[in-house]
C-alpha cells in the first residue's frame, strides 16, 4: 500500500512541476534561435552541437522565466483568486514557495552551464572580447528571466516587460544564434529579428491584455495597465503587422516558395479580427496560444524551406 501511495505522490509532483514548467510557451522561446541558425545554414555555415545546446540553452532560460514568474507573482500577491489566467503552481499550493525558490537557483545554474558550454563550442574564430561578451550576456539573459516579477525592482512590474521580450526574444535570439555559426554581423538579420521580436511581444501583450484588471488592482503595471485596453489593441496591431511586414524583407531569396508563408499571414489576420471583436479578458487567452504557435511555424516553415533542394 505504502508504494501505491509513493507513486501517486510522486506522479503528482511530476505533474505539477511539467505544469509548472509551462510547456506551451517553449515554441515560442525555440523560434528565434530556429530561424538564426537556419538562415546560418542557407549562407553555409552549420554546427549541429552548436544547434542542439543553443536550443537546449534556451529552453533552460525560459523554464527559468517561467518558474521565476510563478515566484515573483506570487510574492507580490498578483496570482489570486481574482486572476483570469491558469491558476500557477505556488498560487494553487501544488509547488511550495520554498521549493520553487530552490527550483530557480537549479534552472539559473543549469542555464549557465549550457550557456558557457555553448559559448565554448562556438569559441572558435571568436575574439577574447567576443567570448567576454557571450558570457556576460548569458548572465543578463538570467538575470532578465529572473527579475521580470522577482525583486523590488522587478521591471515587469514598471513596463518595461515588452522592451525586454523585444530585445531577448527577437534580437539576442536571432542574432546572438546567427552569429555562434557565422562569427560575423550582417545587418540584414536585423529583419527577422523584429519579426520574431514582435511577434513574441505580442504574446506578452495578450498575456497582459487579458490580465489587465487585475494587475491594476495588484499594483503590476504593464503597459497595457498604462494605456487601457483600447489603446493596448492599437498596439497590438502594430506588434504583429510590424512582424509580417519585416518578415516580407528576409523570405525574398526563398523564390515562389515564400508565398508559404502566406498561410502564417492569414492566421494572425483572422487573430487581429478577434483581438478586435474581444470584450473580455478571459477571451484573449486563447489568442496567446495561436500567436505563439504561429511564431513557431514561421521559423520551422523557413527551416524547412530554406533546407530542400528546390
Amino acid at each position: 500500500m505504502c508504494i501505491f501511495t509513493f507513486l501517486y505522490t510522486f506522479n503528482n509532483m511530476i505533474k505539477s512541476w511539467i505544469k509548472a514548467f509551462r510547456l506551451r510557451t517553449l515554441p515560442l522561446s525555440m523560434s528565434g534561435i530556429i530561424l538564426g541558425s537556419f538562415i546560418a545554414k542557407k549562407e553555409g555555415f552549420w554546427d549541429t552541437e552548436i544547434f542542439t545546446f543553443a536550443m537546449l540553452t534556451t529552453l533552460f532560460f525560459q523554464v527559468l522565466s517561467n518558474l521565476a514568474n510563478d515566484l515573483g507573482d506570487s510574492q507580490k500577491g498578483t496570482d489570486n483568486e481574482n486572476r483570469v489566467g491558469p491558476l500557477r503552481a505556488v498560487q494553487s499550493g501544488e509547488i511550495s514557495m520554498s521549493a520553487m525558490k530552490k527550483a530557480v537557483w537549479i534552472f539559473s545554474i543549469l542555464s549557465f552551464i549550457s550557456a558557457v558550454y555553448l559559448i565554448q563550442i562556438s569559441s572558435k574564430g571568436m575574439t577574447t572580447e567576443i567570448i567576454l561578451f557571450y558570457t556576460v550576456l548569458a548572465v543578463l539573459c538570467i538575470l532578465a528571466a529572473i527579475t521580470y516579477t522577482v525583486g523590488k525592482r522587478a521591471y515587469g512590474y514598471s513596463g518595461f516587460g515588452d522592451v525586454f521580450v523585444f530585445i531577448f526574444f527577437g534580437l539576442v535570439s536571432v542574432l546572438g544564434s546567427y552569429t555562434l555559426y557565422t562569427k560575423q554581423f550582417n545587418w540584414e538579420i536585423i529583419f527577422p529579428a523584429i519579426t520574431i521580436g514582435m511577434l513574441s511581444t505580442a504574446v506578452l501583450n495578450l498575456n497582459n491584455m487579458r490580465d489587465q484588471v487585475n494587475d491594476k488592482v495588484a499594483g503590476k503595471i504593464t503597459l497595457v495597465v498604462k494605456m487601457g485596453k483600447m489603446r493596448a489593441k492599437y498596439y497590438h496591431y502594430f506588434l504583429i503587422l510590424s512582424g509580417i511586414v519585416s518578415s516580407a524583407f528576409f523570405l525574398q531569396h526563398l523564390g515562389l516558395l515564400r508565398f508559404l508563408f502566406l498561410i502564417p499571414y492569414c492566421i494572425l489576420t483572422l487573430h487581429l479580427n478577434r483581438v478586435k471583436n474581444t470584450e473580455y479578458e478571459k477571451d484573449f487567452d486563447p489568442e496567446l496560444k495561436k500567436v505563439a504557435l504561429t511564431t513557431f511555424l514561421i521559423a520551422v516553415l523557413y527551416a524547412i524551406i530554406s533546407s530542400s533542394s528546390f
